[in-house]
């Protein structure tokens, strides 16, 4: 029973996770009636909780393996209670900043479930359940959507501090329903760094997972704001369209993970890779409303399809270093999501406009197209490594 109850258990923790993580980027607009927020500081503020987010993800899922997901879980909520609170009893953006880098540990927590839940499901169906696992990125979408609407009911404040009794309910549940069995590996961090860093592969899947998830990111964190400032929308719709993005794209993780289940995943990165070039074009030429809708609901599209795909071939290829590996590709991920709102905020302050950073996007989504390519044509990631060392043997044998 304990063990059937993880992958739904750990989806909902990833959903906690992911909606506190998001809480400063979904609340700026409220924060800054109330505080002094320096214009070209809000870039940063909604920016810094990825950085914490995205570092920790490495030791996280190293730590995963050797003391199992319950621990790990249960830690990572009872930590978050400090930040928020601190956060809630803010008075200067210094102090959002300072509280928002330690809200990074609800976005590290994504490596817990991609190096535990695989354990408990054949390598066949390792792409759907990490798809599943990753409807956990529902967490943004839920704080993105209700945030502002409970904050324009009992303010900003107090909506931060229910993130308290959240937090306090899954440790409780954590503790209760977590598997105190999970296979455990002792292999120390350094030991699993040196058996996987010269894989080509591994830079491969961190390159490829910068530009999906961190494009999921990056506009999780910059579209409440941008959406209220530059189209003149209310902060409640403006949320709403930004939680709508973010169910689109979660929604696709999951198919991205059964396709991959079921066809080639290259090729499928070359559909995705293809797509987020076409859309980032189109945002590129500072378009109307309705084609910069368009644009950023393919690129939803992609990036969801494009994390499922991704996480279906990492365990694939490194079977016995998955939660140092996991750790490394999706920190690489959130690291995307950090850089793209600072690079696009200072390409607006010098040209007034935010068509290069789009432009630039496009060209890094063709490169990994050709990329993908490239490893097709030399036959470099068909088969994880196993396979073919096997199929020489058998050669040499004959």
């Amino acid at each position: 029973m304990i063990r059937k109850v993880q992958l739904p258990l750990q989806t909902l923790n990833l959903i906690v996770g992911f909606a506190v993580w998001v809480i400063i980027s979904s609340l700026v607009s409220f924060m800054g009636e109330d505080i002094n927020i320096p214009p070209d500081k809000v870039a940063i503020i909604t920016a810094i909780p990825v950085v914490l987010g995205s570092v920790l993800r490495i030791p996280i899922g190293y730590y995963t393996n050797i003391f199992g997901a319950r621990i790990v879980f249960l830690i990572s909520f009872i930590l978050l209670l400090f930040p928020v609170y601190y956060i809630s009893e803010a008075k200067s953006y210094v102090d959002l900043i300072i509280g928002g880098l330690f809200l990074g540990i609800g976005g590290a927590v994504f490596s817990v479930g991609v190096t535990s839940i695989p354990k408990y499901y054949p390598k066949e169906r390792h792409g759907l359940v990490n798809g599943v696992y990753g409807l956990g990125n529902l967490g943004t979408a839920v704080t993105s959507f209700s945030a502002p609407v409970i904050a324009t009911q009992i303010g900003w404040t107090m909506t931060v501090k229910l993130y308290l009794i959240l937090l306090l309910v899954f440790a409780a549940l954590n503790f209760l329903l977590g598997d105190r069995k999970e296979v455990k590996v002792k292999t120390s961090m350094m030991e699993q760094i040196k058996g996987v860093y010269k894989n080509e592969k591994l830079w491969l899947f961190s390159l490829l997972y910068f530009i999906t998830f961190g494009s999921f990111v990056a506009f999780t964190v910059y579209l409440p704001n941008f959406l209220v400032t530059n189209f003149g929308l209310d902060k409640v719709d403006a949320g709403m369209r930004t939680a709508g993005f973010i169910a689109l794209a979660t929604f696709m993780r999951p198919v991205g993970g059964w396709l991959a289940d079921r066809f080639n995943a290259l090729y499928l990165l070359v559909g995705v890779f293809s797509a987020f070039t076409l859309a980032a074009i189109v945002l590129a030429f500072s378009p109307t409303f309705t084609l910069y809708t368009v644009g950023c609901l393919v690129i939803a599209i992609a990036a969801g399809c494009g994390n499922g795909v991704i996480f279906k071939l990492v365990p694939q290829y490194f079977n016995k270093q998955a939660g140092i590996v996991n750790g490394i590709v999706s920190m690489m991920g959130g690291l995307g999501g950090f850089f793209p709102p600072l690079l696009l905020s200072y390409i607006h302050s010098v040209t007034g406009q935010y068509s290069i950073g789009f432009m630039l996007l496009s060209q890094v989504a063709l490169a990994s197209v050709i990329l993908v390519l490239w490893m097709l044509y030399h036959d470099k990631a068909s088969l994880p490594a196993e396979t073919t060392s096997s199929a020489i043997k058998k050669i040499a044998d004959f």
